[in-house]
């Protein structure tokens, strides 16, 4: 379950985000908001499967687990032309509520730092905040066997995600117009 926690929460956003010098290609907003949101809709996806996985103890959890790192790697990729390639360590995370809640504070400070104009400390922790328990309600649904409600969780995980999706891509557009360009201009 430490793996779990780990993975399914902390994940990409952990780092350390320190404004890049370099360049990077122009790309749209709406381009950066359809590439940011299919990799958040793909980060619950590879969660709830690896909830699954793990809780069933089924054969795919390696691949599952192997395809959810993927994840990680490809948001960080995503944010290196606007922030550079410096990364921080994530905090090496138990299983109390509290280690999770401070860890999610943490990204949060992390987030606010870079782009504390678009991205206040009180808006990123909220959010942090409900991914988190937003994630816990799909978790436990699903160890209470709850189909229903494991169901419900994971379209409210879903539609929370899309919003962080857009609140992180909004944040780097204002912070980097001269790298994403807005296509009604």
């Amino acid at each position: 379950m430490k793996q779990f926690i780990r993975l399914a929460i902390i994940t990409a956003v952990a780092t350390a985000l320190v404004p890049s010098a370099s360049g990077a290609m122009m790309k749209s907003s709406p381009d950066l908001r359809s590439d940011m949101r299919k990799l958040w809709e793909d980060h619950v996806t590879w969660t709830r499967l690896f909830i699954v996985s793990a809780l069933g103890e089924l054969p795919d959890k390696a691949a599952t687990t192997d395809r959810l790192l993927k994840n990680q790697v490809d948001i960080g990729n995503a944010i290196k032309p606007f922030y550079g390639n410096e990364a921080g360590d994530t905090a090496k995370l138990g299983t109390d509520k509290a280690r999770w809640v401070a860890n999610a504070d943490e990204i949060a400070g992390f987030l606010s730092a870079a782009n504390p104009k678009n991205w206040p400390a009180a808006d990123m922790k909220k959010m942090m905040r409900e991914h988190l328990d937003a994630t816990t309600a799909e978790l436990m649904a699903r160890i209470n066997k709850d189909w229903a409600a494991d169901v419900a969780a994971y379209e409210k995980v879903h539609a929370q995600i899309l919003h962080m999706a857009d609140m992180l891509t909004d944040g780097i557009a204002k912070q980097f117009p001269e790298k994403v360009k807005d296509r009604a201009a």
